[in-house]
């Protein structure tokens, strides 16, 4: 009987890791919102990495972690860098590209929990006194990342954690103006 175990035991390690090797080695994350501002005031809120405290659901998660930044105050080339607890680990976030008021470009880069390099875009589209804000993030999965994605909704999780940033950047927007 232990050896049937064993065999069955042995079988499923084998499915699951050919299920993980199979899975897309590339992934992107994407949620939009809409806010009642003009994309300059919606825009300003993104670009300057200070302002991210008022809105970035990651600070409600760890409102004990250390940010630092670096560079400019805003605008390609500036960065934050961060530590905290678990639930936000440390890395660090650089703008690399930003257009006022249209779109920026940032390259994520994790340490912990885990190492990984991704890019985050955000996208403002503007009309009917209002702004369509899009939010994406884009990386590589290796095979660590790819058995995670069978185990855990990553897509959803991250996502989630998009909505809330929007809304809360929404929230802020708005206020502000």
């Amino acid at each position: 009987m232990l050896d049937i175990i064993l065999i069955l035991a042995a079988i499923g390690v084998i499915i699951f890791i050919i299920v993980a090797a199979m899975q897309p080695s590339e992934f992107s994350v994407t949620r939009t919102g809409i806010i009642a501002a003009p994309a300059s005031a919606v825009f300003d809120h993104v670009n300057d990495l200070q302002k991210w405290e008022a809105w970035s659901p990651w600070a409600k998660l760890d409102p004990d972690a250390r940010n630092s930044f670096e560079g400019p105050a805003s605008g390609t080339g500036a960065i934050m860098r961060w530590a905290g607890n678990n639930k936000v680990g440390q890395g660090s976030m650089t703008i690399i590209e930003s257009d006022a008021d249209k779109f920026i470009r940032f390259k994520l880069e994790f340490l912990k929990p885990f190492a990984a390099t991704n890019t985050a875009e955000f996208s403002f589209n503007s009309g009917n006194d209002q702004t369509t804000v899009t939010w994406t993030m884009r990386g590589k999965s290796d095979f660590k990342g790819k058995a995670i994605g069978l185990l855990m909704n990553c897509e959803k999780m991250a996502g989630g954690q998009f909505e809330k940033g929007l809304a809360n950047l929404k929230s802020v927007a708005e206020a502000a103006g």
